[in-house]
């Protein structure tokens, strides 16, 4: 099933007419027949059926394995998981899941196994154990059973396509289609792999959207795994995840925009060094663009602009608020640029120079506005890089970095992690980016 991103904000998403974004629905992903995993693909939505009760471990006690949940158990809460345990001297060699996708851990000891993710709702599994009494008999015990089957569910949507590029400011960012309460819960059953180590951390803008962003910009031609366990996640109270959320996308070149208000130049930085410097003109007295390091977001070739006493087909336009600031050929206005302001807010370029910079941008391209007296709005266009480290951090739930390699992604003390070494602006934006100059 294919899902197609949404807002990240307050404001509708616009996306590149070129750049469709599409999250990837999976029912599961690649398991193991050995002591860490198991197998299926089921869920949905419905009527719970009515509690068994607590349910109690499925023993033999010539085997010494005990599971939980118990054979026969229904209604079984997805947030219990799975325990295999080996008593009485047994040992756990294996277990396999099947009727879902499950996957755990056997610890070192060899004598307990712990299912690593809340289990899938609607789903019947039977746990197979192959294990070793004392003796060193083999020995199996099974027990299937069936999970609730929610009345209330939420869907979650990620903004990124599959496979698609974007800039080095971008985040990834993630809408519900109802409110979460259990931010925690959903935030913690949130993993990354990337091609290259990133340090950053999740961060709720509101109750319906959240966002992953670095502490600096991300490191070019990244690559980028996402994988959302929240199949079986109580989003809020009754309320439950039926689907685990995947996603592969990857980061291009590094293209960074800093636009003076006060100089009426901008700078190009292309792999982290300055590639052009070209005349600008941005908004003039009374319309003045404002400050702050913003992403694009989407363009156009041409797009209609309109307001009070104008309306034109402006061509070479990539769009970096919502309110409709663009950066934009302005071929009326090639004698002001570099000497003046007389835009209605956008920032003013010269056709050629429009051009090359409308070809090579994709979402997530840093813009950074400095020098003008309005500062910039929290939530007008992608604004998460109004944000320092530590507001993102206190905007995250867990209130924890995320320190994520190929290998997949861990929760961390902020405490713990390693300062930042880039620099602004092609590392990372400034500090107060938004404040008014």
């Amino acid at each position: 099933m294919l899902r197609t991103g949404k807002s990240s904000g307050r404001r509708p998403l616009l996306t590149l007419a070129a750049i469709c974004a599409v999250g990837l629905v999976a029912a599961g992903c690649q398991l193991s027949n050995s002591a860490t995993g198991g197998s299926g693909g089921s869920g949905g939505g419905g009527t719970a059926p009515k509690s068994t009760g607590k349910p109690t471990p499925s023993k033999t006690p010539s085997t010494g394995i005990a599971i939980t949940p118990a054979d026969g158990s229904t209604n079984v809460n997805p947030a219990q998981g799975i325990t295999v345990t080996g008593t009485q001297g047994s040992k756990i060699k294996s277990v396999l899941v099947t009727g879902d996708q499950v996957t755990g851990t056997l610890n070192s000891a060899g004598t307990n196994w712990h299912s690593q993710w809340t289990l899938p709702v609607d789903s019947t599994l039977t746990v197979a154990v192959t294990g070793t009494t004392s003796s060193g008999q083999t020995v199996h015990q099974t027990s299937t059973f069936k999970t609730l089957n929610p009345k209330n569910t939420f869907q979650t949507e990620i903004f990124e396509g599959y496979q698609r590029q974007y800039g080095v400011g971008m985040p990834i960012i993630l809408t519900f289609n109802h409110p979460i309460t259990n931010k925690k819960a959903v935030e913690s059953a949130l993993v990354l792999s990337t091609s290259k180590p990133v340090v950053g951390a999740w961060y709720w803008d509101n109750s319906q959207t959240l966002i992953f962003r670095p502490r600096q910009y991300w490191q070019p031609d990244t690559r980028i795994s996402f994988t959302g366990h929240l199949n079986g996640v109580e989003g809020a109270p009754g309320m439950y995840g039926f689907h685990t959320l995947t996603q592969q996308f990857h980061i291009g070149q590094s293209l960074i925009v800093v636009a003076s208000t006060r100089t009426h130049h901008m700078k190009l930085y292309k792999d982290g060094k300055l590639y052009r410097t070209w005349p600008i003109s941005s908004g003039r007295p009374g319309d003045a663009t404002p400050n702050g390091t913003y992403l694009t977001i989407d363009k156009g070739n041409p797009v209609l602009m309109k307001g009070p006493g104008y309306r034109i087909e402006v061509p070479w336009s990539v769009r970096f608020t919502w309110s409709g600031d663009y950066l934009h050929d302005a071929y009326w206005s090639v004698g002001e640029q570099g000497f003046t302001n007389v835009s209605h807010g956008c920032v003013n370029m010269p056709p050629a120079d429009a051009e090359i910079y409308y070809k090579i941008a994709v979402p997530g391209d840093p813009v950074t506005v400095v020098g003008s007296p309005k500062p910039g709005v929290p939530d007008n266009g992608w604004t998460w890089w109004f944000l320092s480290w530590q507001q993102l951090l206190d905007g995250s739930s867990l209130h924890e970095a995320v320190v994520a390699k190929p290998g997949g992604s861990t929760f961390v003390s902020p405490a713990t992690v390693t300062s930042a070494t880039g620099s602004a602006p092609v590392d990372r934006p400034w500090p107060n980016n938004a404040f008014a100059g």
